[in-house]
């Protein structure tokens, strides 16, 4: 397989024509939603320009992980590309699962330089923070926030909330200012509809707890290990600003969701904030396109909102996204390049961020009127800045599932205290780390 990669970067050198004689049918796997439609449509351009044949593999979210981490562990042949989860690069790369890309970048002119820093470490790199690459940055994403712009802007709302709170009712620069809004809006009512302040993440079987807790618990000073000495957990993880944070997240799921809270994620988000049910949302930034297309919260109605921050002032954001990787049992591997190479053009990826897709790519991205070709976009450059992301080791299946126990549990359940459940993930994590022979 060594040898076929280094033929592949080989003959990428050449142009994307060059191997019309031998036309492939591909097959891309991601997940199913809006932005891998808006791919479909634009690798339409790499079929006319190539003469592939691009087939498509969408699975749904909650099953995504289970289904695509099965394909890749069995061997399987399905997909020639894979645009997998940030999370999976560390195992996809040690388990061999991904072509690594370095000789091909460099031997197509494709620089990591020329992307986003953060997509790069995120989606790219392992191990983290080494010039070892595995993806091409393909959808940059972050969770933040949006809200009812348009509820925030009635006087009889903004005088009550200043009346209560003894300041204007604009977009929240903190967490405790948030919890207030939350608050305020909880059981309101808005045109004649009860109205509650806010949807988070509360999921329980894939991912969604943990994307939530952690886009806050980074902001109260939570860390994944110590910063001088990797995989010691104790004091990082449930430091008392950790627990702080995991307290203030039980304490705005308890007061300020919608009945029925209990197991939502990206899609019951999207529901509640556009069904006009809360006046704040959590989401990744993906969800923000739809929201301005939306009849009933597009068109000036929805603001966008940078994770606010903590109690000491720090700000960071949950990570999200994902890098385009060719599937190292693909018999294709030489047209799947291919299509890597076209992806990354400049004018493509300029097309992708006008068709909804987030682009990775500094020229697209720090262009003069990136931050005003949407109202968005200004919020998704300045989150952008402030990732931080889960680990991305190859046992984070099982370091997930623990998180998701641990936070549900004590979130949603209501089992013991913030205290109990992060001293427990350090035990939880501390195993894993332990099997896997890195303490």
């Amino acid at each position: 397989m060594k040898i076929k990669t280094l033929l592949s970067a080989t003959a990428l050198a050449c142009s994307l024509s060059a191997s019309n004689a031998y036309a492939e049918d591909l097959t891309l796997c991601w997940a199913a939603w809006d932005p891998a439609n808006a791919l479909v449509e634009l690798s339409k351009d790499f079929e006319s320009k190539s003469g592939h044949k691009m087939h498509f593999e969408f699975v749904p979210w909650p099953n995504f992980a289970d289904r695509m981490l099965n394909e890749l562990n069995s061997g399987g042949k399905l997909c020639d590309l894979m645009i997998g989860d940030s999370q999976w690069i560390g195992g996809a790369a040690e388990s061999g699962h991904y072509v690594k890309l370095n000789d091909f970048f460099d031997a197509n002119g494709i620089k990591m330089d020329d992307f986003v820093p953060a997509t790069v470490i995120g989606y790219s790199e392992w191990p983290k923070n080494t010039p070892n690459y595995w993806a091409l940055p393909a959808f940059g994403d972050v969770v933040g926030w949006t809200y009812r712009k348009d509820w925030f802007a009635r006087p009889e709302l903004q005088a009550e909330f200043k009346t209560k709170y003894g300041r204007e009712l604009v977009a929240p620069a903190t967490f405790a200012e948030l919890k207030d809004i939350a608050a305020f809006f909880q059981n309101r009512t808005i045109d004649g509809k009860t109205v509650y302040g806010a949807s988070i993440y509360t999921e329980r079987g894939s991912e969604g707890i943990t994307m939530g807790a952690m886009d806050v618990l980074y902001s109260f000073g939570f860390k994944y290990d110590n910063p001088k000495k990797p995989y010691e957990m104790a004091g990082f993880v449930n430091s008392p600003g950790a627990v702080a944070g995991l307290e203030f997240y039980k304490a705005l799921y308890d007061c300020c969701t919608p009945p029925g809270s209990s197991n939502g994620y990206m899609g019951e988000g999207i529901d509640a904030f556009k069904s006009g049910q809360v006046a704040l949302q959590m989401n990744f930034a993906f969800t923000w396109p739809g929201f301005e297309a939306d009849p009933n919260v597009g068109g000036g109605k929805t603001g966008y909102l940078v994770n606010p921050a903590g109690p000491s002032g720090e700000k960071f954001a949950q990570l999200g996204g994902q890098g385009i990787s060719v599937v190292s049992y693909s018999t294709k591997q030489d047209a799947a390049l291919e299509y890597i190479k076209w992806f990354a053009q400049p004018d493509v990826q300029q097309k992708w961020w006008k068709a909804g897709g987030f682009s990775c790519l500094r020229s697209v991205v720090e262009a003069a009127d990136f931050a005003t070709s949407q109202p968005y976009a200004q919020t998704f450059l300045d989150s952008m800045a402030i990732v931080r992301d889960f680990w991305a080791e190859p046992s984070y299946a099982t370091l997930l599932q623990d998180t998701q126990k641990r936070f549900h549990d004590y979130v949603v359940a209501g089992k013991g205290t913030a205290q109990e459940a992060l001293d427990g993930l350090v035990e939880d994590w501390a195993k894993t780390f332990k099997d896997d022979g890195k303490v």
